[in-house]
């Protein structure tokens, strides 16, 4: 074993250098350069470990890194975990999965990050399958207590461990190591690390709705148009496979039978408020125009028959950027729903390259799978930023580096809990994703995931194969359209938000161990682990309800915290029983919560386009909220073209709210109107 040496890269980050790394790994691969002002703006912080207990070893096929653990501390992160939110002593094996249905760590996103309770993150950078021992291994002069399987029943298969070892099968890795002190400093620095947050288009946050798989043009109109006579609100409309002339291999053209028109299409549809959303994968079937052209760039081995191409390397992307700018983004075409980038490994079901496929950049199959969703997310966001527009969309895999891409996580799998594990689990590890609702068994089911759903990064219903629809069940028809036009409502705070998660790495939901203090109370560590509500921006926490229940326990912070309609007081540091009913998903706002609403508009404001705003106050505490202010479109906040809004409230000596609006200046083109302010609660 070896101790490694530490360089700082940012204030509060340093990177090590173990044995000699692969030319391949996320952060080189996006390219995109650290926010150091706002890392700068974060101040300097010490090196979070002795850095003598900190040690590798290395030979031509493995490196292994050892760190220490405290007998008390949680291990999060890991990327997009369905299965718990504390790793310590687990073993976690990091590869790409579209079927994550065991507790490995397998899943969509793995990401080699983890963050400590102690305060601080430790990242690999590699392209790598990582396998990270969470406590879960004991070495030879590690102390142990034995105990007797046949006589003690506290026996354990997994001996507790004060040990991480991270094993990276190459012969060398880069390392980096993130201070905090809170959860939430060492999240943001990752995220600013890696280029700061994804901020979507402003209608990339109102309501999404996914056709059946084999509609036609006037099919998808018509489906699209019956949101507007219904009075429920919708954004965009995502097309699945049948938009293809051919798909499982795709050919990212359009069916002549089914969408003979696609400009005059797509027009229609913007003419009526709604973005287009296109569903492809990676697989370039024989047929496609640009077969030929890809096929000296590809792998050795197809995904159903369809070339696997080595975006790795420029020619292969300047062969598919071109053909998606000519077919798709020159009329109008908002963004994409990119599937099956992932992999299986299900029993009879397996699918994907294999890890020993060889590509032309000399990087082999596992490699090139552990980093495919990522390059697709980078090609296409790139399409669009040449454009300067904005997109926002879909994608099932993806692993380090992922922040700044306006990409949404979503899986196959379909439990509920688990989905909303998954909402907590992403924002540890810098990633987005989308609770999605496709189908339900009752009607009960259908509200309690519509509202978990216009709680998160991303509202869709994905109708591809149950053809549902927001009015599928009538007795609950009025429930439903309220929570959709509550997103709406909602898009300031929320657009807020994500302009927050660009500019400093907050996540814009997030699990509740980043909501805790640094040095928590005896209930606000027993809250650590808490995977079934979570913060939805700064101020209001969201405690969904799942099938069934007809009450829950919710643990509220230290403070005062008020219900979200009712202005109901609650005193937090502690756990309380609601019981909201059916037409209710428990959101608490803290003391001093300053919440912009807009109206229930059918769509989102167009760029300048003004709207007025409710603004609500709770409680008594002074409150601030800073309002975020762009085109919504463009990349023109990059250039500055942007303003903070500042609101304020406070109870003045006389019992009296007052407040405050500091407003950019005269001439600024805002997308905001006159403001209304609404006072929730006075005590």
């Amino acid at each position: 074993m070896e101790t490694l040496r530490w360089a700082e890269q940012a204030p509060g980050i340093w990177k090590a250098t173990i044995g000699t790394p692969e030319g391949l790994d996320p952060l080189s691969l996006l390219g995109i350069p650290p926010r150091r002002q706002a890392l700068e703006a974060m101040g300097a912080a010490p090196f979070p470990l002795d850095q003598a207990t900190i040690a590798a070893e290395v030979n031509p096929r493995r490196t292994v890194i050892c760190l220490p653990l405290t007998p008390d501390e949680h291990i999060y992160g890991l990327g997009l975990q369905f299965m718990r939110l504390n790793h310590r002593g687990r073993t976690r094996y990091l590869r790409v999965n579209s079927d994550p249905r065991q507790d490995t760590g397998e899943t969509h996103a793995p990401v080699p990050f983890y963050l400590s309770s102690d305060g601080y993150g430790v990242l690999v950078n590699t392209a790598r399958i990582v396998t990270i021992y969470c406590g879960s291994t004991l070495r030879r002069q590690d102390p142990v207590e034995i105990k007797d399987r046949n006589t003690d029943p506290n026996w354990q298969a997994t001996p507790r461990s004060e040990l991480v070892e991270i094993v990276v099968p190459a012969a060398g890795a880069e390392v980096y190591v993130l201070a905090g002190p809170t959860l939430l400093d060492v999240v943001r620095r990752y995220n600013l690390l890696c280029g700061g947050g994804a901020l979507p288009p402003r209608w990339g946050l109102g309501f999404w709705h996914r056709v059946p798989l084999p509609f036609t043009d006037e099919e998808a109109i018509q489906e699209a148009r019956e949101f507007r006579q219904r009075g429920f609100p919708c954004d965009v409309i995502g097309l699945e496979p049948g938009w293809h002339s051919h798909s499982y291999p795709s050919t990212y053209e359009w069916s002549p039978e089914r969408f003979p028109k696609p400009a005059e299409f797509v027009e229609r549809m913007a003419q009526d408020g709604f973005r287009i959303n296109l569903w492809e994968h990676a697989w370039v079937h024989p047929s496609a125009r640009i077969y030929p052209r890809l096929e000296p760039f590809s792998g050795s081995h197809t995904v159903w028959g369809g070339l696997a191409p080595d975006y790795t390397l420029e020619e292969a992307q300047a062969v598919l950027k071109e053909q998606h700018d000519a077919d798709h983004l020159s009329i109008g075409v908002s963004g994409y729903k990119l599937d099956e980038c992932d992999g299986s490994e299900l029993t009879g079901a397996s699918w994907m390259f294999p890890a020993h496929a060889t590509f032309p950049s000399g990087h082999d199959g596992e490699q090139l799978r552990q980093v495919y969703g990522l390059l697709l997310q980078k090609m296409t966001t790139d399409m669009f930023r040449r454009r300067n527009r904005r997109t926002y969309g879909l994608v099932r895999a993806t692993t380090t580096g992922a922040s700044s891409f306006p990409s949404v996580l979503y899986s196959d799998l379909y439990d509920h809990r688990q989905f909303v594990r998954a909402l907590c689990n992403a924002s540890f590890s810098g990633l987005l994703w989308t609770p999605e609702i496709r189908g339900a068994r009752s009607a009960e089911e259908w509200v309690r995931r519509m509202q978990a759903v216009c709680f998160s990064p991303l509202a869709m219903l994905n109708a591809w194969s149950d053809r549902t629809k927001p009015w599928s069940y009538p007795e609950v028809e009025h429930i439903i359209k309220k929570y959709l036009q509550l997103r709406m409502r909602l898009m300031p705070y929320f657009y807020s938000a994500f302009a927050r998660y660009h500019h400093d790495g907050t996540p814009p939901f997030r699990a509740m161990a980043l909501e805790i203090a640094k040095h928590p109370t005896p209930a606000g560590l027993e809250s650590l682990d808490a995977d079934d509500q979570y913060m939805a921006g700064d101020s209001l926490l969201v405690a969904p309800l799942f099938a069934e229940e007809l009450m829950r326990e919710v643990f509220l912070p230290a403070g005062i915290w008020y219900d979200f309609e009712t202005g109901e007081r609650f005193e937090g540091d502690r756990k309380v029983r609601v019981s909201p009913g059916l037409d209710r998903i428990p959101v608490f706002a803290r003391d001093g919560a300053i919440i912009p609403m807009m109206p229930p508009l059918d769509h989102a404001p167009q760029p300048g386009e003004q709207v007025p705003l409710e603004v609500r106050y709770y409680g008594t505490a002074p409150g601030q909220f800073r309002l975020y202010d762009d085109d919504g479109e463009t990349y023109a906040y990059e250039r500055g073209d942007y303003r903070w809004w500042t609101l304020e409230a406070r109870v003045g000596a006389d019992g009296q709210p007052q407040v405050a609006v500091t407003r950019p200046e005269e001439g600024w083109a805002s997308s905001y109107a006159d403001i209304r302010w609404r006072f929730m609660t006075t005590g």
